[in-house]
């Protein structure tokens, strides 16, 4: 299993830290031995509004190849959504089984034209802002439509990350990881 994660300014870095570990201890703990990760992003660096930075290890890499795209979300996608030439690398991953979102990084999916014919879900705050890409909007903490998969807003990401190490490794496996990482919420 390959997995992009998507870095851009504005980030918020719990969205994609949230998924991000419960993933990670698929493979530390033997239930995804394939699981790879990569940090991919527009730019050669992210930043979130405080100057918190972090280095992509591809930049403006075809997205084609992975299993995975999974997008935080964060302020910097109120801007995102509009930006062609962002938007058109988001497109890469049109063969890309899964495309996943945290909070406002659905509205990136939905540029994207990922969410047209989806239900789907982001931060409360948002969902007016998400309603012309998809076909309803549902104010769930995370909408699976055919492997389209959104979360809401950031405290989802946690959820998220669990969600999806029990749709790919099984329910033993959530249940480990979300004891492991001392999660009170039932997977």
């Amino acid at each position: 299993m390959r997995i992009a994660f998507i870095l851009f300014d504005g980030v918020t870095w719990l969205d994609l830290i949230g998924v991000y570990e419960p993933l990670t201890k698929l493979k530390s703990n033997h239930f995804l031995e394939d699981l790879f990760v990569d940090f991919c992003g527009f730019r050669k660096t992210a930043k979130d509004i405080f100057g918190f930075e972090v280095n992509a290890v591809k930049v403006r890499n075809d997205l084609s190849g992975y299993d995975a795209v999974i997008i935080p979300g964060g302020p910097g996608t109120r801007a995102l959504q509009h930006d062609t030439d962002f938007i058109s690398w988001m497109q890469t991953a049109t063969t890309v089984t899964y495309k996943i979102s945290v909070c406002t990084g659905s509205l990136l999916l939905g540029a994207a034209g990922y969410l047209a014919d989806k239900n789907a879900t982001t931060n409360f705050q948002e969902y007016e802002a998400l309603r012309p890409y998809c076909k309803q909007v549902l104010h769930q903490r995370i909408v699976d439509d055919d492997n389209t998969i959104t979360a809401g807003a950031v405290s989802a990401s946690i959820d998220l990350g669990l969600y999806l190490c029990k749709k790919w490794a099984g329910e033993e496996a959530a249940e480990t990881i979300r004891r492991k990482i001392d999660y009170h919420s039932p997977v």
